[in-house]
């Protein structure tokens, strides 16, 4: 098993399965390089698909009928898309997915996850704890999005983004350089360009960022980390 793969497996709900159910299900999977904004799947489609993230990183998004978009969760090393897919009857899927980064993905036979859901109580127990974790992750997602101020979620973005994509920059003390537009950022964060503006001038004005055409740049990380009062949704041990 490539080792990419299996360092994916470990950190997925899949971590949980014994190594025959582990194989059973993994039989006709295929890894797949998708380029960085290309969009795998988009809202609505009825199409079944369930793929592992093996690097890089993806965005699940929503759109509004005026064209704006926001990210609903950011898909890691680890993470299973496409669950609900398998199981939504027909009904189409409620986000799309697109590549923020170059990303491999491990795309799994949904004929072949479905069976073995439905003869394996082990295989379905694993898929159960995962789409518990995609409905508490939504349900943080919600209250955030209602109840926090847009510098907050900012923040929150800026960081979420810097902790696995960033790049340092030169000098004594390294820079978390954010590849993000500041319209990217709105559209992530569900929020229009001129208040995103203002929550980055704020922040700028604090000496916590910089910001740039096409990037932005975290000067201190701690300082941002307060806005949020600690990290929102931290990743945890698999089993």
């Amino acid at each position: 098993m490539d080792d990419g793969v299996a360092a994916a497996l470990a950190a997925s709900n899949l971590a949980r399965l014994p190594r025959p159910a582990l194989q059973r299900l993994l039989a006709g999977a295929r890894l797949v390089r998708v380029p960085a904004g290309s969009v795998t799947h988009r809202e609505g489609e009825t199409a079944e698909y369930l793929e592992l993230a093996v690097d890089g990183l993806v965005r699940v998004f929503v759109t509004a009928p005026d064209g704006r978009g926001m990210t609903v969760r950011y898909a890691r090393r680890g993470a299973l898309l496409g669950l609900v897919s398998l199981y939504a009857d027909g009904t189409g899927m409620p986000a799309g997915t697109q590549a923020v980064v170059d990303t491999t993905v491990l795309r799994l036979s949904p004929e072949v996850v479905r069976r073995a859901a439905a003869e394996d109580a082990d295989v379905a127990d694993a898929l159960l704890h995962e789409l518990a974790d995609r409905v508490r992750s939504f349900v943080h997602e919600i209250t955030d999005s209602a109840f926090t101020s847009v510098r907050h979620r900012v923040a929150r973005h800026l960081l979420d983004l810097a902790s696995q994509e960033s790049r340092a920059g030169a000098g004594a003390t390294p820079v978390l350089t954010v590849p993000v537009s500041q319209g990217e950022l709105a559209e992530a964060v569900g929020s229009v360009r001129e208040v995103v503006v203002r929550a980055l001038r704020d922040l700028r004005e604090a000496g916590v960022v910089s910001t740039h055409r096409d990037h932005i740049e975290i000067l201190d990380p701690v300082r941002l980390s307060a806005e949020l009062g600690g990290t929102w949704v931290p990743d945890r041990p698999r089993r």
